[in-house]
């Protein structure tokens, strides 16, 4: 007997400490429950026994009750593992249907490879996007299926190598990931993506022998995406003389793109080496915004890190200055209060980094200018609060 209930007890065991159910629960599944909370298995054998005319009855309760749309993957296996359990126990003392048991059992099975596929799909995601500006486009899932397609990798660093950011944001894409509904027809109509990949700037998205150049998710000419191998100085510089950019391999330190500690590519140090040059605009000529030379010193309230230097240059070369005034930023020198803590939600300077350019993990890169050395012509931004 001893095995028996050794069986049991690891079966009970499977359910785990969650019980607060939200349904309605009878007074059999709450002394059921109750009685596993308490170790009190020979309570729980007379229980069962004394009643076995409805156990039948509460087993499919707790099946039915599972299976409802609105429950969670973990709310779901709680419930199927009380429904195990009093499935096996209703077999053995009160030689109950064999039949539910599998039920259960075939339910469990196939939640479980829901959730290893979902969470598959987490992994696969999360190899994809380490890469800062790398995403999924995954919107419309089931007419890719449907057309024997996987969702589509979008590499940001491919295209910053040819491409400014202002040159999509705002004016084709809002940046903002979900905002934009980007469509097949759309593209087909020259728009979205379409404003480029028309058979003349870069492929033509439009031809169904294109396809799979973008809807590459989960097959192997994939990973030079993740990797950053994508890169080859003949293949981006055929690239850059097609679009109208330029790409200088013979400026690379050591021939190899730059990156930073957390082995993403340092752009600011690829413009520094004029290594290259990408359009600032899709149509010729001068950029119509131009650069902005402002610097701002923000000061910092912590012990351990040096000042910030934030330089306009640098990012009004990169975006337009309607990317961040006055949504993002109020336009007024110490009008704003930057805090590392509401970066991570997408606010303010996590608008762009830790998303499309380089981590604000990377402490460094922007606390790097030293407490006691000002330079001169710089506005400055003092410090009023805690360093958060």
């Amino acid at each position: 007997m001893r095995p028996v209930i050794a069986g049991f007890v690891f079966i009970l065991a499977l359910i785990g400490a969650a019980f607060h159910l939200k349904a309605e629960e009878s007074q059999f599944r709450k002394q059921f429950v109750e009685n596993y909370r308490t170790n009190n298995f020979y309570a729980q054998s007379n229980l069962v026994k004394k009643n076995k005319d409805i156990m039948a009855a509460e087993i499919n309760s707790l099946i039915t009750e599972a299976m409802l749309p609105e429950k969670s993957y973990q709310e779901r296996m709680n419930l199927l593992d009380i429904a195990n359990a009093m499935a096996t126990m209703n077999i053995h003392w009160n030689n109950g249907d064999e039949e539910l048991l599998k039920k259960i059992e075939a339910l469990q099975k196939e939640e479980l490879a829901k959730e290893k596929k979902k969470t598959e799909g987490l992994e696969k995601l999360q190899a994809v996007e380490k890469v800062p500006g790398n995403f999924i486009m995954a919107l419309h899932g089931e007419e890719m299926a449907a057309k024997g397609l996987s969702p589509v990798i979008y590499p940001h660093w491919v295209h910053r190598a040819f491409f400014r950011c202002k040159v999509c944001h705002e004016d084709i894409f809002i940046m903002k990931r979900g905002a934009n509904e980007i469509s097949q027809v759309k593209i087909q109509e020259g728009k979205q993506c379409g404003a480029c990949h028309n058979g003349k700037i870069s492929f033509n998205a439009g031809e169904e022998k294109n396809c799979e150049r973008c809807h590459l998710l989960g097959r192997p000419e994939s990973k030079p995406l993740m990797d950053l191998s994508y890169y080859s100085r003949d293949r981006f510089k055929e690239i850059a003389s097609r679009v109208g950019a330029e790409w200088n391999p013979e400026n690379l330190p050591g021939g190899k793109l730059p990156v930073d500690k957390l082995g993403f590519i340092n752009w600011v140090e690829l413009d520094k080496s004029k290594a290259f040059s990408p359009l600032h605009s899709l149509n010729a000529g001068p950029d119509p915004e131009g650069i902005r030379e402002t610097t701002i010193l923000f000061e910092t309230t912590s012990t351990f890190l040096n000042n910030v230097l934030f330089s306009h240059k640098t990012h009004s070369t990169w975006v337009k200055c309607s990317l961040c005034h006055p949504n993002v930023f109020k336009p007024e020198v110490g009008a704003n209060k930057v805090r590392m803590i509401e970066m991570k939600d997408g606010k303010g300077c996590g608008l762009c980094h830790g998303r499309v350019a380089f981590s604000y993990a990377d402490c460094l890169r922007c606390h790097n200018q030293p407490r006691e050395n000002i330079p001169q012509g710089v506005l400055i931004h003092r410090a009023s609060a805690p360093a958060q």
